[in-house]
């Protein structure tokens, strides 16, 4: 069995993100309606799958254990002006209308913790059905530590391709690197791992285990992380002080961004809730007239394109857990 797990708030807003040439906020909503329906389909019909699993977010685990936890998106939403709020309430509210239409209008599983993100979802998904094909549908890097034999990465922006073979194209062809001029290598999902949790992660407001630490550094040290030798404590037991005269210890924000960025890394309690949620989705759905609810839906948002050509859509939101 293959199953493609969306991201789903990760490519609306992606979607969002290419739907600015839209002339009104109607034309917007519905273009990216436009791509976030494609990209799941264009996936379902690549990868031959037999389940689509929508992944959603809850309010995250991680602003419990590290306050700075995304708090500089806060600092961006404060800044919007009262058109840009509007704005986005329309947007929010066409999004959550769109997770209820999938949850209670197609078979499609859509799996949600109050407790824990999209990303912790679609990786104890893939823990749940370790022995089969899991597609994940996302734009963010984040999951190319959950890559393969048998987790992939489809970028329905892009179209780009990551699997533990390397990186291709919609068509199968290796995606050639603009440096060397050969085929884009795979990637190493333990080290890029590793080199997350060192550098951080900005988008997310996860602040640097080393700053300013040399690639060099980092890959000697990655290198003896098994023997734990020299090399691997003169890196873990450096010291650095920032710009308020605090000292840290690299050790110790390593293993801080490793528990927040690490997907095998959530609390106990965290994992129960998520894989409470991924038992209760692998209750087959029975709803029926599933190409009509899904013409109804693109419909109310002027879907034309979509709506002309349903059967492709209807095929994917159809299927049930197996």
């Amino acid at each position: 069995m293959t199953y493609i797990l969306v991201d789903t708030q990760n490519m609306f807003f992606r979607a969002r993100h290419v739907s600015g040439r839209a002339s009104s906020l109607d034309e917007k909503i519905g273009l990216a309606f436009h791509i976030m329906f494609n990209s799941v389909k264009k996936a379902h019909q690549m990868f031959n799958s037999g389940h689509v699993v929508f992944c959603m977010e809850g309010r995250s685990w991680r602003k419990d254990v590290y306050q700075p936890y995304k708090k500089n998106r806060k600092v961006v939403l404060d800044k919007r002006s009262i058109k840009e709020q509007e704005e986005d309430d329309f947007w929010w509210e066409a999004y959550d209308d769109f997770l209820k239409y999938i949850a209670e209008q197609t078979n499609c599983s859509a799996i949600r913790s109050s407790i824990a993100e999209a990303d912790d979802c679609i990786a104890l998904w893939i823990e749940a059905h370790k022995d089969s094909r899991n597609i994940i549908v996302s734009t963010d890097s984040d999951f190319y530590q959950l890559v393969n034999p048998l987790v992939s990465i489809y970028n329905g922006m892009t179209n780009q391709i990551v699997t533990s073979s390397g990186y291709y194209d919609e068509k199968d062809n290796p995606i050639i690197d603009k440096k060397t001029k050969q085929p884009k290598l795979a990637p190493n999902p333990e080290y890029m791992l590793f080199e997350k949790c060192i550098r951080g992660d900005s988008s997310d407001n996860v602040f640097s285990a080393y700053p300013g630490v040399r690639a060099t550094k980092i890959k000697e040290a990655f290198n003896d992380r098994e023997n734990q030798g020299f090399t691997w404590n003169n890196f873990m037991l450096a010291r650095w002080t920032d710009h308020n005269g605090e000292e840290y210890r690299v050790k110790d924000c390593y293993e801080r961004n490793k528990q927040l960025i690490d997907l095998t890394c959530q609390p106990d309690e965290v994992k129960v809730d998520v894989l409470k949620s991924v038992a209760e989705s692998q209750n087959a759905k029975h709803i029926e007239q599933v190409g009509v609810r899904f013409m109804k839906f693109c419909n109310k948002y002027g879907l034309t394109k979509l709506a002309d050509n349903p059967t492709d859509h209807a095929k994917y939101l159809n299927n049930g857990y197996k």
